[in-house]
């Protein structure tokens, strides 16, 4: 029953562990809008909606949220394991049932980092009976589905992990990955791993260091840059995000030497990474740090993103486009493109351009 790693300190309070199967896939999708303080209802009244009583026959669980606000949670979401969720209660995780109303399909709508409530049931079992809002989330679209994957919730960073090498550092996904974080209202951390391998830093990052994204230089292997990348974290919550084998996992044992997560090599065949987390999983290190690790990743699709206001995520674009000779300038051909002046008189970094045309055009195809 390990996700993603060792389970250190966990207690299991449900059943036999041996007799669960696993789900063909974790963190299904939630089906989920925004959630505000007009989602707020009682337990009791979420349930029949959800269950299509006569009196909330309005309800439509396709178009709105099959989830339930809590206003007193008393414990956190570890992860998600289809219709079961690991919760940390106090300082012992726990395996719990989750209500028929936070499931959709063979999964619950749960994310790390979700705060919840639980009550225990018949025999003594506990259950998830409530979730309450998110203050900020990381979500993409499910592969394969049309739907929202939220990958944590209620976290104040996301860390972008990068490698200076093996695998090579991919600017054009660390760009997605900041539209996720401002979308999500997280704020984005680069960390650029690896720096035992080279010299000095990728080019690109002083493009990001320019847009005012902390960026971390550090090497899990030899611990350069790890204490100060502790002490930037100290008290505080985040998420990993990043290409498979940039050392995510790597990254929780360094600033933790008490944990011990399994961890792979880079194919020396491919340079790409080997997936080693499977499922996100939240956490808990020292100095106050809580980290949820997700499994590592190859392309990242944005969720609920328009190709015609992209310009938004890109500051630096933004900042000029008022500029343009046209309102609806897509700041790629143009005559009179304020944008593409910049570009051209190098205001705005020719990669993060060449991004941003990439990521229009793969919206526009989507």
């Amino acid at each position: 029953m390990e996700c993603g790693g060792k389970l250190p300190h966990s207690k299991l309070m449900i059943g036999d562990e041996s007799k669960l199967k696993k789900p063909r896939k974790q963190n299904r999708p939630v089906r989920n809008r925004r959630w505000s303080e007009d989602d707020i209802d009682t337990v009791s009244r979420a349930r029949r909606r959800f269950r299509g009583h006569e009196e909330d026959a309005a309800y439509n669980p396709e178009t709105e949220a099959a989830v339930f606000v809590e206003e007193n949670p008393n414990a956190v979401v570890v992860s998600p394991y289809g219709k079961l969720a690991f919760i940390q209660s106090g300082d012992v995780e726990v395996l719990c049932e989750v209500d028929d109303a936070l499931i959709t399909g063979k999964s619950s709508v749960l994310a790390p980092g979700d705060r919840v409530r639980i009550e225990e049931k018949g025999e003594g079992k506990p259950l998830v009976v409530g979730v309450a809002g998110r203050r900020t989330k990381l979500s993409r679209p499910a592969v394969g589905r049309v739907q929202e994957q939220v990958l944590a919730a209620n976290v104040d960073f996301l860390l972008i992990i990068t490698a200076a090498a093996r695998p090579p550092f991919r600017a054009g996904l660390v760009d997605r990955f900041l539209i996720l974080a401002d979308a999500g209202g997280v704020s984005p951390i680069l960390c650029v791993n690896k720096m035992d391998l080279v010299d000095a830093p990728p080019q690109e990052t002083e493009n990001y260091r320019a847009l005012g994204v902390p960026v971390f230089e550090m090497s899990c292997e030899t611990g350069h840059g790890i204490d100060a990348l502790r002490e930037a974290l100290s008290g505080k919550s985040g998420v990993l995000a990043g290409h498979s084998g940039v050392g995510k996992s790597s990254l929780i044992n360094a600033l933790d030497p008490g944990f011990e997560l399994d961890t792979q090599n880079v194919s020396d065949s491919s340079n790409k990474g080997r997936h080693t987390t499977t499922t996100a999983r939240r956490h808990e290190l020292a100095d106050g740090i809580t980290l949820i690790d997700t499994p590592g990743v190859r392309e990242v699709g944005l969720w609920k993103i328009d190709a015609t206001e992209l310009n938004l995520y890109f500051s630096e674009i933004s900042d000029v486009s008022g500029g343009c000779g046209f309102r609806d300038c897509t700041h790629t051909h143009e005559p009179k493109c304020a944008v593409l002046t910049a570009v051209e008189g190098g205001g705005i970094a020719r990669a993060r351009y060449d991004s941003y045309v990439r990521i229009r055009e793969s919206l526009e195809e989507a």
